[in-house]
């Protein structure tokens, strides 16, 4: 029965039971083999006092080696054993954790900092591991050595092994407090590291406006005290490990003097004999390490556990978008998109107020509006980033809760308003999601964003490395790669949400007309703040407070004289002002 604390590493321990299993064996012949020694010196030292002889000397020398050989053997096994299951589990347990944080929900990244994920996905894993390596290891082998060594102590001196535990009830009762305080003191240092991490991560992720605002010197004072807290709270838990260890030596050593003391009249007396007083203080020098160990073995177990319970936070976190609702899925889809009645909230804000449009299959459509008018939600509901009530969003007439999310995704290109590059090369970022994407398939998605003159420009052409989020390359540069990653996909529904904002007038144009080309009898959905973007789509709806208060083709919609009247001829006045 495991402890509460371990239980969400049960499913580990059962998959490694064996290994596990045969650990334990070795433990039990290495401490069961080292429990002999004192014997064996208690034998040589008796027999030694009635006449020394080559033959004898031999003999003993020749079953202490035996001994530390055999030993050497088993401890040798059980480290690599022990030691290698710890190392298999955290291997494991990376997989499982990083899994299911691609399987959570967006809004989970949304209240959740990368640096506070990091930390626990690196500094608490190795908290973890250490748990189920060395303080399983070392926590079997003191039980075990501990277990049999008294039995052979009371067989030698009952009133001796009393004196040894004499201290156990004290130290059982500054176990307990120190364990609890070293938990108490890693779950504050892990939180702040956590929160290092965090600040750091966010230091270098938006490093271009730190320098931009002249911020560098106030980064880094805030920084310092952060790390300067890190250092209070680590120095609290070394100052408590500090009087552990030196308290159960003193405990130990207090034993030892009882011994020596007692010991040494028993033998004057003749109660016990030369040999046996040998291994009865070979047995206390054995117990010096476990004892010691013992105090690490608290320490790493409250630290393990602590950031254990920091990764089961994570592990319990469940996806708010699922399949549960997903039926078996056709085998393509037209790319009909409506929307009845859609209502849609931000806790408890509303964003999207009684929203009913319909997007026929192949056609076009553009989405203009204010700032903050739900422009970005709306398309975030069709693949499903966001989940709109049952039965509000439909494709082909079915709702989308009704397919699964890897079908329904897998027939949508989407190019986010915030533009993201991985750390790999062009070529890389371009095929993402497409298994054994060709170089066809990759310069014509390229050519069609037109981004591709751009990359042959580059020494390295496709295999060019964009850097972090892309840094290398400028902002339309990464819109339009960001557009080619979307188009070889081949997606039944194409959706841009302004992703042709870094790019200029005449490089729009020539994206839009071979958009026009790749994604005939598509459905195509794109948000612009510029009229020269819409004016060309099939339908333009204008959404205003959550609503769509215009929707109609270029044409009428200036005949009507509202909203897209206004953002048209505003946008002329702009543009006939950058001629001047």
């Amino acid at each position: 029965m495991l402890p509460t604390s371990l239980r969400p590493l049960a499913p580990y321990f059962r998959k490694y039971r064996r290994g596990y299993m045969v650990g334990t064996i070795c433990v039990l012949i290495n401490n069961g083999v080292w429990i002999l020694f004192p014997l064996v010196l208690r034998r040589a030292v008796d027999d030694l006092r009635s006449g020394v002889t080559y033959h004898k000397l031999l003999v003993y020398a020749g079953m202490l080696l035996a001994v530390a050989a055999v030993k050497g053997i088993f401890q040798y096994l059980t480290r690599w054993i022990v030691i290698g299951i710890s190392r298999e589990i955290e291997f494991d347990l990376r997989n499982d954790l990083f899994a299911h944080l691609e399987r959570l929900s967006h809004s989970f990244y949304q209240r959740t900092r990368t640096g506070d994920i990091m930390a626990r996905a690196t500094n608490d894993l190795n908290a973890v591991r250490m748990l189920l390596g060395p303080a399983i290891m070392y926590s079997a082998n003191t039980i075990v050595f501990t277990a049999g060594a008294l039995i052979f102590m009371i067989s030698l001196s009952p009133r001796l092994t009393l004196y040894t535990f004499l201290p156990l009830p004290i130290a059982s009762v500054l176990i307990q407090y120190f364990g609890r305080q070293i938990h108490e003191r890693f779950e504050r240092i892990q939180a702040q590291f956590s929160e290092i991490s965090a600040r750091a991560q966010e230091n270098f992720s938006g490093a271009r406006i730190v320098r931009a605002y002249a911020q560098e010197e106030a980064e880094i004072a805030g920084f310092e005290k952060s790390n300067q807290e890190y250092i209070r709270r680590s120095l609290k838990l070394v100052r408590l490990m500090g009087m552990l260890w030196p308290t159960l030596e003193t405990m130990l050593g207090f034993a030892i003097m009882l011994v020596l003391w007692i010991g040494s009249r028993q033998v004057l007396e003749g109660r016990i004999s030369v040999g046996g007083f040998v291994a009865f203080n070979t047995y206390m020098v054995q117990l010096t390490w476990p004892v010691i160990a013992l105090g690490w073995v608290i320490n790493i177990f409250q630290r393990g556990t602590a950031s254990l319970l920091r990764i089961s936070d994570i592990m319990k976190q469940q996806p708010e978008i699922t399949d549960a609702d997903a039926r078996p899925d056709p085998g393509e889809i037209r790319g009909e998109i409506e929307f009845r009645n859609l209502k849609f909230s931000y806790q408890d804000k509303p964003v999207l107020r009684n929203l009913n449009l319909r997007i026929p299959a192949g056609s076009s459509l553009a989405i203009v509006g204010p700032t903050g008018s739900g422009k970005t939600t709306l398309v975030n509901l069709i693949p499903r980033i966001y989940d709109a009530a049952p039965g509000t969003v439909l494709i082909d007439g079915r709702p989308i809760r009704e397919y699964s999310l890897e079908f329904l995704r897998r027939h949508i290109g989407f190019v986010p308003q915030e533009t993201f590059l991985f750390s790999e090369t062009i070529r890389e970022n371009i095929a993402f999601g497409v298994e054994n994407a060709g170089d066809a398939a990759i310069k014509g998605a390229a050519e069609a964003a037109n981004i591709a003159s751009d990359i042959e420009s580059f020494p390295e052409k496709y295999q060019t490395m964009v850097g972090e989020r892309g840094i290398t390359l400028s902002g339309g540069q990464k819109q339009r790669t960001a557009i080619a990653r979307a188009l070889i996909r081949n997606p039944r529904v194409l959706i841009l949400d302004d992703a042709l904002s870094s790019v200029d007038t005449q490089t729009e144009d020539k994206i839009l007309n071979h958009l026009r080309e790749v994604m005939q009898g598509r459905t195509t959905i794109f948000i612009s703040h510029r009229v020269s973007t819409v004016r060309n789509a099939d339908r333009i709806a204008v959404l205003h407070g959550g609503e769509i208060v215009e929707l109609g083709t270029h044409e009428e919609l200036l005949a009507r004289d509202g909203y897209y009247t206004d953002l048209y001829n505003k946008q002329l006045l702009e543009e006939e002002l950058a001629e001047v």
